[in-house]
This record gives C-alpha cells, sequence and structure tokens, in this order.
C-alpha cells in the first residue's frame, strides 16, 4: 500500500525535515517591525525555493507589505488550498528567553523532544509538516496526491493589511480549490487530534458617555448632578439577566444549537471544567444557565468588558465627579449572527437606557462574523477518521473560542470551507519567550497530513 510507504518515508527522513525547519526558523521574519522586511523577504524566498525543490511551480509574489507565497502542483480531484504563514511574532521580552530565538535546537524535556525558537510553533512549524508530506509523498510514489495550491503569507502577525486585497485581485485564481486546509491551530489534548469547524467572529465596541462639561467636587454636586459612571454603570448591569443571557435586543437571532453528534463528540472529550477553571483561580462557570463550559467556549456567543475608565484612578483618592466614564465591550459571535445588526441593536440599546444629562458616543474596534465549516461535506468525516488513525485517541470536530480571519475570508471571498487541522499544544508559548513545538507533534502531523491527503483523495476522486 502507498500510504504505508509514504508513512516509512516520512519515519526514516525524520532528521532532514527537522533540519530544513530549523534553517526557516533561523530567518527572524517579524512582519510588525520595518527593520525586519528584508527578512521576511528572505524567508519567502527560502519557501519558493523549498516548493521548486520538489517540483512545484512557487513564486513570491509581491504586496504593498510582505510578499505571498504562491505555488500550484498536480492534477486530478480534490483540487485542496493549503494555507499557512512565515512570519512571527517579535521576541521581546528578550531576556526572558533561554536561548537566542533565532538561533532553534532540540532540547530535552520532561515531556519529551521539544523544538526551541521563535516560529517553531507558530507557524512555521505547523507550515512545514504539510510541505514536509507533500515532500514524503512525492519521494515514494512520484506523483502528487491531489491538485495542491500552496499559499504562504507574510503578514499574519500585523493584522493581514494585505491579504484581502490581493485575495480579491486573485479571486479567479484562488476560488478553483474545492477545500482550503489550514494548519494554525491545535489539538485538543496531547493525545487528542482535532478539526475546528466553528470559529467565533468579534465585535469590539468603546462607550464613552459625557455628563457635566467638566469634573466637579463630588462634595458641592455629588447627588445633584449626573454621574457618568453611574449611567454607564447601569448599562453594563443591564447587558446580562440572572440568567447569564445577553439582553441586546435581537442577539440570539442566528445563534444555532450543536447537534446531538457534536455533543456526543464533546462529551467523549472529557473536559475537565473544574481542572480548565482552577487553573485561574475559578471555580463556577459564569455564562448561560444550563450550558456546558465547552458550549460557552466554543458554540455560544458572549458579552463582556474589557475595560473600564473614569474619574480618578492614580494613588491615593481624590473626591471627583467626573465628566466622562469609558467601557470597551467585546461580543464573540456564533452562526449567522449579524455583527452590524448587533452594533445597531447595541447602541440603541445604550442610548435609550442613559438619563437625560448625559450624552454618549462610539468608537467600533471591529465587526466580523463567525465561520462555521459544513461537516456534512464528506470531506470533513473522511480527515477526522484519517487523523483519527493516527493518534491514540478519535479525533473530534470542535469549536474554538477565538478568531482565526483567513478562515472567514476563505470563505466570504473565495466561497472556500476550511479544514483547520493542527498540531499545536496549549503550552507552546506561541507569541511569549521560549516558543517551542513538539518533536511528536512536527512528526505526527507530518504522517497526519499524509493520512488526510490519501483520505481526501480517495473521497473526491
Amino acid at each position: 500500500m502507498s500510504l504505508e510507504r509514504i508513512l516509512d518515508r516520512i519515519d526514516s527522513d525524520l532528521d532532514p525535515a527537522i533540519a530544513r525547519l530549523m534553517e526557516l526558523l533561523r530567518i527572524p521574519s517579524i512582519s510588525t517591525d520595518r527593520d525586519y522586511k528584508a527578512e521576511c523577504q528572505r524567508a519567502a524566498d527560502w519557501l519558493v525555493a523549498d516548493l521548486a525543490s520538489l517540483g512545484v511551480e512557487a513564486e513570491a509574489r509581491p504586496t504593498p507589505g510582505h510578499p505571498m507565497v504562491v505555488g500550484h502542483v498536480g492534477e486530478g480531484a480534490p483540487h485542496v488550498l493549503f494555507y499557512g504563514h512565515y512570519d512571527v511574532q517579535p521576541v521581546d521580552p528578550l531576556n526572558l528567553w533561554s536561548r537566542e530565538p533565532f538561533d532553534p535546537a532540540i532540547e530535552e524535556t520532561a515531556d519529551g523532544k521539544v523544538i526551541r525558537g521563535r516560529g517553531s510553533s507558530d507557524d512555521k512549524g505547523q507550515l512545514m509538516t504539510f510541505v514536509e508530506a507533500c515532500r514524503a509523498w512525492k519521494a515514494e510514489t512520484g506523483e502528487w496526491p491531489c491538485k495542491i495550491t500552496f499559499f504562504f503569507e507574510g503578514e499574519e502577525e500585523s493584522g493581514s493589511p494585505s491579504l484581502v486585497p490581493f485575495l480579491k485581485e486573485n479571486a479567479d485564481e484562488f476560488s478553483v480549490p474545492d477545500l482550503a486546509l489550514i494548519c494554525d491551530t491545535g489539538l485538543f489534548d496531547r493525545d487528542t487530534p482535532a478539526i475546528t469547524t466553528m470559529l467565533r467572529g468579534l465585535l469590539g465596541e468603546e462607550v464613552i458617555v459625557t455628563g457635566p462639561k467638566m469634573d466637579l467636587h463630588s462634595g458641592m454636586y455629588g447627588g445633584a448632578a449626573m454621574n457618568p459612571i453611574r449611567a454607564l454603570a447601569r448599562v453594563i448591569a443591564a447587558l446580562h439577566d440572572e440568567t447569564g443571557r445577553i439582553t441586546v435586543p435581537g442577539f440570539y437571532d442566528g445563534v444555532p444549537e450543536i447537534t446531538d453528534e457534536m455533543r456526543a463528540q464533546w462529551d467523549a472529550l472529557g473536559f475537565d471544567a473544574d481542572a480548565f477553571l482552577g487553573e485561574v483561580g475559578l471555580s463556577q462557570p459564569a455564562g448561560e444557565q444550563g450550558r456546558s463550559a465547552l458550549e460557552m467556549v466554543w458554540s455560544r456567543p458572549t458579552c463582556e468588558v474589557n475595560g473600564i475608565t473614569g474619574g480618578y484612578t492614580g494613588n491615593g483618592f481624590k473626591t471627583v465627579l467626573p465628566s466622562e466614564a469609558r467601557a470597551k465591550i467585546s461580543f464573540r459571535l456564533v452562526g449567522t449572527q449579524d455583527p452590524l445588526q448587533i452594533r445597531e441593536s447595541f447602541r440603541k440599546m445604550v442610548r435609550e437606557m442613559l438619563p437625560e444629562d448625559c450624552d454618549v458616543r462610539f468608537e467600533d474596534h471591529g465587526a466580523s462574523p463567525a465561520s462555521v465549516m459544513s461537516t456534512a461535506d464528506p470531506a470533513f468525516e473522511a480527515a477526522r477518521e484519517a487523523l483519527s488513525d493516527e493518534w491514540p485517541n478519535d479525533a473530534a470536530f470542535i469549536g474554538s473560542g477565538g478568531s482565526i480571519p483567513i478562515a472567514g475570508y476563505f470563505k466570504s471571498i473565495l466561497g472556500l470551507d476550511s479544514l483547520l487541522i493542527g498540531f499545536g499544544r496549549e503550552d507552546d508559548l506561541i507569541h511569549s519567550p521560549n516558543e517551542k513545538y513538539d518533536v511528536r507533534s512536527f512528526h505526527k502531523g507530518i504522517r497526519s497530513w499524509a493520512r488526510v491527503l490519501d483520505a481526501l483523495a480517495s473521497v473526491k476522486s
């Protein structure tokens, strides 16, 4: 069987694969710092050369920021688009690193060997799992499993300013694939792989309430003058009812219930909510009553106050009645919730709750809808079974409390669903000093992609 030969090739070629990853990790491709612009170009050129060594027609395409690496190869069904990013986060604070961030090395830890270095997990190590799976496939069979488009971005860690224009300008080229593959997520736990099928959207609002035209002495004006903090606090307190439900009118329009099959998969994960909250010094889930902690984090929408300012906040005490109060409020969205409609409804609610002597203005901090993948596509179940064959525990379709904008862009601009499959772990310290990627994750990640490609080719052929 060719798959078994490919897996054997992956095992025997692990050391050279790690050596190639080390080369890429040595390039300090920090996208957010203009001093590293040439290094981002160098990383893009390195990837073009590596893909070319496999016979891929690849190029580094210029953008107003850092290049996009694009390559095409293979034929037949399915046609998959694989996305990863080669840029990395800054390394500060440097003094907290145990070694030079761009001098990667294999280290022994109590939990096994790890690759230590900036970008090892986010996202160069993850990106190279797919490239190495393709390398082994081509080396062992002389062919490609299917038609593949490689798409590597260089600005993910700096907000992806060039991404949407690039996708729109090249929509005819990128909307051809059947499915997108994204390797920027993680395992559920050490032995349990996952396919993320739900990503929450995000709406950010800053509320600025003003009252008197200047700060006032609370002894002279307290009681008679309206305090903006008091008005704002009343609004904030009213955003949830006693059961934890969010009270913004129309907020739950478009919020779906998870399927019985999905709930059974989540129950089988054995998630320990007490331990999850206990790690951060808490004991009780604070969301909607009657929902599990996993539902609260993965499949239910939220409204959270992220910051409040107003009045005197320095050392000591000052009896001031402030002229202004501010709050930053974020909404995590699911299903087909419309962030612009929720923004309008939220602002209307705030205006209607304010007393006569208060005015309000709003500053928006982004609005993006949720991304929900259709697991009815047989490719999803085929990929789940393929992952289950590689790891000790069966793979599960899971949700994500956060947002991965690229999946939303692939859906809204290109019309593509995405298989979000990654092999990172929660303790990989991405964005932090001493970032690492388990050698086991890298090795089994390569094997996993070989299995997934084999499964997808069988389903789509």
